[in-house]
């Protein structure tokens, strides 16, 4: 039997408390070597949540690329969204927790107008200065979240295919830099590039081979 989808209760709880604009934030990026973390926060339109399409909608780890790229286009269309992205110094200088809850808090501050209450997923409250709640494989629960999941994958992706123009080798348009088979090796051989976190275990180790 397959696993139910998101769906829209947690946003009705925050909907009968008073708040009229909710958000769903989630992350993309947090493993990998190389490349940015890039968080979003969507506030999706009420007037529009019975089209079937939003039915598609999942955990964006679940969706193929081409399920993922058409709705990231309907929820740009038709949804608020706000983008926070941390690059690899910021990631190196606050380790990938701080740099994770900086992108959320930036991606929320982004939303214009704002939000009034924020559903996140994980169990970490970024500082955000509006009533939050964390909800734990919320981007399999929650509709917004879900949302927010797409944004961000869907984005960061695309960073990283463009890094992997600029950086041939490292497979990132296939990996999306994280630390595959390909990648490693890629790392051994090439060594290190500006794209990647010095931070984590393997890439000090090839920058160590470099030295």
């Amino acid at each position: 039997m397959a696993e139910p989808g998101p769906d829209l209760a947690h946003e009705q709880a925050a909907w009968d408390a008073g708040h009229g604009r909710v958000c769903g934030v989630d992350e993309a990026g947090r493993g990998p070597l190389a490349g940015p973390v890039v968080a979003a926060a969507v506030v999706l339109d009420r007037d529009v949540l019975d089209d079937p399409i939003w039915r598609k909608l999942d955990d964006s780890k679940r969706m193929s690329a081409a399920a993922r790229d058409s709705l990231y286009d309907t929820i740009m269309a038709t949804a608020s969204v706000g983008v926070g992205i941390c690059d690899i110094d910021e990631i190196d200088l606050l380790n990938i927790l701080g740099a994770t809850m900086k992108a959320m808090t930036d991606a929320v501050r982004a939303l214009d107008p704002g939000a009034s209450y924020a559903l996140i997923d994980g169990n970490r409250l970024p500082v955000l200065g509006i009533e939050a709640r964390t909800i734990v494989k919320g981007d399999q629960k929650s509709l917004s979240i879900a949302a927010a999941s797409v944004i961000a994958k869907v984005t960061r992706d695309r960073i990283m295919a463009d890094l992997a123009r600029r950086y041939p080798g490292y497979g990132w348009e296939r990996n999306a830099g994280y630390g595959t088979a390909e990648h490693l090796a890629a790392l051994q051989t090439l060594g290190a590039t500006p794209a990647h976190r010095k931070s984590f275990a393997p890439v000090r180790e090839a920058l160590g081979k470099d030295i």
